[in-house]
């Protein structure tokens, strides 16, 4: 009798844990060949202070991270550009991690980004492994980038004329052994001017509030985690200079930051609840 009695036992523990067992093949398939291969577009309304009536609601689509490897991306930075252009956007802003190792990666990547289309022009800064892999020389990626009709700013800025008003773009130079100058950066801006700073590294937003107040920066490198906990939506994993402001829009005295999962991958190429990122931006002002 006794023997009958833990049948329903034995088999209740055998269900439970077929399904623990397919549950985590399901994740790990989701994980490593599912979630790296599809982009999502995420719509986020950001304040940008001293923002004219005229630029509000322009869309901005915030591209980050791409580490393309040319054997492996193809088929998910093709998708990436066919998504961007059918959102039509006004301006569109690349805020570094381009490529992973080396920089043999950046013509093919290049000629998808040469597809973009953007109403008032695509700009790029620069991004950690981008530095890393070309010994912190930016000129390599500005020559090509603007050969392809992409503004690469390095510690500069630029002003674009859009709806009869001026919008300024800042970017910084990489912050991890880079060499990033925020004097030089927001060089000739007004202090009452609409801007928008592009900073690779999000923890650098505290630098950046130093000598600016009254911006918006747009930052990466963080990849969301990359791998995050679904539910509680927590992301285990940390990076320097990622570890204040890892995913969405922060705010600070009167700046925010946002910052995107981004695109690729670094080391393992695996996502987890936190699927590739176009994040398109939708400017209003902050006395709205």
């Amino acid at each position: 009798m006794k023997k009958d009695a833990d049948q329903p036992k034995k088999k209740s523990l055998i269900t439970r844990r077929k399904f623990i067992y397919g549950a985590m093949g399901l994740a790990i398939g989701d994980a490593f060949f599912i979630e790296p291969n599809i982009s999502h577009v995420s719509n986020n309304q950001l304040k940008v202070p001293f923002l004219p009536s005229a630029l509000e609601g322009l869309k901005v689509v915030h591209l980050s991270d791409l580490h393309y490897k040319p054997d492996q991306d193809e088929g998910l930075l093709s998708s990436v550009v066919e998504k961007v252009n059918r959102i039509n956007p006004d301006l569109i802003l690349l805020t570094g991690d381009y490529v992973d190792h080396d920089t043999t990666g950046i013509d093919p990547m290049l000629e998808h980004l040469s597809k973009l289309k953007s109403k008032h022009g695509i700009l790029a800064c620069m991004g950690n492994h981008d530095g890393w892999c070309n010994d912190g020389d930016g000129e390599l990626y500005k020559t090509r980038f603007e050969k392809n009709g992409i503004q690469f700013l390095i510690n500069e800025n630029t002003a674009l004329p859009i709806n009869n008003e001026t919008l300024h773009i800042a970017a910084t130079d990489f912050i991890w052994h880079g060499n990033p100058d925020p004097i030089a950066t927001l060089k000739g801006i007004p202090q009452e001017a609409p801007l928008i700073t592009m900073v690779h590294e999000p923890d650098y937003f505290d630098t950046m509030l130093v000598h600016r107040d009254h911006h918006l920066q747009l930052s990466g490198h963080t990849h969301g985690g990359q791998c995050r906990v679904p539910i509680i939506n927590y992301a285990p994993r940390k990076v320097k200079y990622g570890k204040k402001y890892i995913y969405g829009e922060y705010t600070k005295e009167n700046s925010s930051v946002f910052v995107t999962k981004g695109i690729g991958t670094t080391g393992i190429r695996v996502r987890f609840s936190c699927l590739p990122e176009i994040a398109l931006h939708t400017l209003k002002s902050t006395t709205g």
